[in-house]
């Protein structure tokens, strides 16, 4: 049943960016001199006065109102203390959840059950009917759904009898046969976490890779789409099947048999790339073919930001993957699975926290929003605006600005480097525009579900106008070098 909150469909404070210092200014900077004392601050833009933060519109230290079209790195569904929550988290019922964390696999409150019901599996992918939560984060989700991968692929193999003595003590000095040879395949440009094993799986950045040990998993290589996809099929296609043909090969050579498959259904830190509905069917036959475990990681596009609440629906599969995985948007992480897929003995995949009930309570909140306040249906059509105008911006200035991408908000396109994408975040900053990088030149956009037309307008007005200035220079530069 679900909770009544009022319909909030826009946010009166702010309109438009209002910019008083260069961001980040002087508060943000000491700020970040007091910090770097005592942790890392070099990845910081700025600090924000989030009690000031409303709808869309970040307010850092310093008095800027800025439009953030970055969302956290795609993890704020609702914008900026958004009414419905704010209502629900003054009421009785969420203190005790705030005064204590339960260890949840040991002795969960009485309303766990109808919050997993009401919360998570209200929006399930289609195809499953269980959920496990872990903790806060997507490489804990993604972890959890390898370690079941894993335990699966052994039970079969076993045909269902009971782990051998043999196994129970070999396990327990890293050897085999309790601690088999099992691999996970993933994909050239993909990222799926930080810790050891889906670092193992993380093909995006060296350096969030260097100097830790890995397994020696499969990689292959993942379709490099020419764009505008309907002027490219032929081609297209053919790098699909070159990369489908390659993971065949891969699954039969590989001396690490191969137990899952995880894919992104967009490749978002390396760089957003994505292949068409074709290749992640037939990437769906070949798992079943061979007896592996399909994983789609939907930490970033999971809840809504293409436009479908998950983003493999766009595949139309004939058979749902074998897990999904989420976390940013969703408040909580974890993965959907087959029943199959639930370990047959129990703390096989486990942890002290199994979940967070105060952000299965957001979540609750949230999907309530989306649907009250259609918000997929606004996702999508901002998100055609929006696309349509980058396309337009990139048939006007194809040196700088190319490969528009994605669906509903969930949107990238490339600069011709690495240094010109990054003077474009800076300078879009100074004109009250937060926005995100990834790969080596790629601008992604992940603005929360509310983004609005106003919203888009004032992000492309924004944007030609500094395209232009870096347009301008570019032209200036090469007038001096030539003379």
């Amino acid at each position: 049943m679900k909770r009544a909150f009022s319909k909030v469909a826009s946010f009166p404070r702010y309109n438009k960016p209002e910019i008083r210092t260069e961001v980040p200014g002087p508060r943000s900077r000491q700020l970040l001199k007091e910090m770097d004392m005592l942790q890392e601050t070099r990845t910081i833009n700025f600090f924000m006065d989030t009690a000031k933060s409303q709808g869309t519109y970040a307010v850092d230290a310093d008095g800027n109102v800025i439009l953030d079209v970055f969302g956290h790195i795609a993890s704020l569904p609702l914008g900026y203390n958004h009414p419905a929550l704010a209502e629900a988290a003054s009421k009785p019922e969420w203190l005790p959840f705030l005064l204590q964390r339960h260890a949840l696999g040991v002795q969960p409150p009485v309303e766990w059950p109808k919050e997993l019901r009401e919360a998570l599996m209200r929006v399930a992918p289609k195809g499953f009917s269980e959920v496990l939560t872990t903790c806060g984060c997507g490489s804990s989700a993604n972890e959890n759904a390898f370690k079941a991968a894993f335990i699966w692929k052994r039970a079969r193999e076993r045909h269902g009898s009971e782990p051998t003595t043999k196994e129970l003590l070999t396990c327990m000095h890293n050897e085999a046969p309790g601690s088999p040879q099992k691999s996970i395949l993933s994909f050239e440009k993909s990222f799926h976490g930080r810790t050891m094993g889906c670092l193992s799986a993380t093909r995006s950045k060296p350096i969030h890779k260097l100097d830790i040990p890995a397994f020696p998993w499969p990689v292959c290589p993942f379709p490099q789409l020419s764009y505008p996809l309907q002027e490219h099929e032929r081609e297209n296609r053919e790098e699909e099947d070159r990369c489908l043909t390659r993971v065949e090969e891969l699954i039969r050579t590989h001396p690490i048999p191969v137990a899952g498959i995880i894919v992104e259904p967009i490749m978002a830190e390396g760089g957003d790339h994505a292949a068409t509905p074709y290749f992640y069917q037939q990437l769906r036959r070949i798992a079943t073919n061979n007896g592996i475990a399909f994983i789609v990681d939907e930490v970033q596009t999971g809840c809504g930001a293409t436009g479908k609440f998950w983003a493999h629906e766009y595949w139309q599969l004939d058979t749902p993957p074998d897990m999904v995985t989420f976390a940013k948007k969703m408040q909580v992480s974890g993965f959907y699975l087959k029943s199959e897929f639930r370990p047959a003995q129990p703390y096989r995949i486990y942890n002290t926290w199994m979940g967070d009930p105060l952000r299965m309570l957001q979540l609750d909140v949230i999907v309530n929003v989306i649907e009250e306040d259609n918000l997929l249906t606004r996702v999508f059509d901002t998100g055609n605006f929006t696309k349509t105008a980058l396309e337009r911006m990139s048939h006007e200035i194809p040196f700088l600005l190319a490969n528009v991408r994605g669906s509903g908000t969930f949107l990238a396109f490339d600069m011709p480097d690495t240094m010109t994408r990054d003077q474009l975040l800076f300078e879009m900053r100074q004109k009250g525009v937060q926005m995100g990088g990834c790969g080596d030149r790629t601008i992604r956009l992940r603005p929360p579900l509310i983004f609005s037309q106003a919203d888009a307008n004032i992000l492309v007005e924004t944007l030609e106008l500094v395209l232009r200035n870096l347009k301008t220079r570019s032209s200036q530069k090469e007038s001096v070098t030539s003379h």
